[in-house]
């Protein structure tokens, strides 16, 4: 599977992003797909997830309300709209894919990683 990430850029404090993942593959389907971030001088951390079949979500409490993680299998793609942003909020993000099928928080257990896109909030 090879991934890739879209949709970031430069937006004020308050303002919206939908960052896209677009997957190679016949079998993106059964994967769970994550979005995490690394900003400048921290550790990349997870953001958000959802499993294979999109029934099960996700999200870092940071996040939570304020970002909404999506999927459409036919597109092999996963969307991470984001909402309210803040500064802390800028990183380069990450999508990753599962191939248990899971919408797990933990880094290890993804298979294939994303090149990243950069997210900068500017207050």
């Amino acid at each position: 599977v090879q991934l890739q990430a879209s949709g970031g850029g430069l937006v004020q404090a308050g303002g919206s992003l939908r960052l896209s993942c677009a997957a190679s593959g016949r079998t993106f389907s059964s994967y769970g797909m994550g979005w995490f971030r690394q900003a400048p001088g921290k550790e990349r951390e997870f953001v958000a997830a959802i499993s294979w079949i999109g029934g099960s979500t996700n999200y870092a409490d940071s996040v939570k309300e304020r970002f909404t993680i999506s999927r459409d299998n036919d597109k092999n793609t996963v969307y991470l709209q984001m909402n309210s942003l803040k500064p802390e909020d800028t990183a380069v993000y990450y999508c990753a894919a599962h191939g248990l099928g899971r919408g797990s928080q933990h880094q290890y257990e993804y298979d294939y990683w994303g090149q990243g896109t950069q997210v900068t909030v500017s207050s």
